[in-house]
């Protein structure tokens, strides 16, 4: 049966946190919505692997690394999930779970294209601010048939929300132009473009100041 758009996007504007035991969940539906994403397609296997790999990797990323220092947010009807993590606690990883995630990557990525993703992270950590303390969008990622529908706009509208209330900035990379639009319509500034090795995907490092501290600013 179809979703009524509008109930959907009512129910992303109050996302609640998912439960453990609901992470499986999360990981499919965020692997559904990267099939077409630009920047997995680069350092992704290209085999039919690939998928379930995808969906593999991103199931470790939320249990061994933003479950206990982040959010993981979704609508109450689901198809839709936001991943936010402390920037800090990102960048101090335990090497335990750094040792973990080397298998992980491997299967995503395969030999023929490992270089790629650590070429990547390298990029990623010289564009990502240090200072100040402020979120991380991991992920926002939308099913494929229900793109379109205002969904992820509801979605990120109501994570920003809960960041505004806390005064805290957020950072996160587009990795398409429809999504730099979307985020620039949301208060992001772009703060680099920039590619991670020739051929790979254009992206774009983006910063955004909570509203509550835009507001002090202007009103001084």
């Amino acid at each position: 049966m179809t979703r009524d758009p509008q109930e959907v996007r009512h129910a992303a504007l109050a996302p609640s946190l998912i439960p453990r035991n609901l992470i499986g969940e999360a990981a499919v539906e965020l692997g559904e919505a990267f099939r077409a994403d630009p920047l997995f397609a680069w350092f992704g296997r290209m085999d039919e692997r690939r998928h379930q790999q995808r969906t593999k990797f991103i199931d470790f990323i939320l249990r061994e690394v933003v479950l206990d220092a982040g959010e993981i947010l979704r609508p109450s009807t689901g198809g839709a999930v936001a991943v936010w993590i402390d920037a800090e606690a990102l960048r101090h990883q335990p090497l335990r779970k750094e040792i973990a995630f080397v298998p992980v990557v491997l299967g995503l990525t395969g030999i023929a294209r490992l270089h790629r993703m650590l070429r990547l992270r390298k990029v990623l950590d010289r564009y990502h601010p240090h200072s100040p303390p402020h979120d991380y969008l991991f992920f926002l990622g939308v099913r494929p048939e229900l793109q379109g529908k205002g969904i992820g706009s509801a979605l990120l509208e109501a994570s920003l929300g809960r960041l505004d209330a806390r005064c805290r900035p957020a950072f996160l990379e587009a990795t398409s132009e429809a999504n730099r639009d979307l985020y620039l319509r949301f208060g992001f500034k772009i703060t680099a473009a920039y590619r991670p090795a020739p051929g790979a995907p254009l992206l774009w490092a983006m910063w955004r100041e909570p509203l509550s501290a835009t507001a002090d600013i202007s009103a001084s």
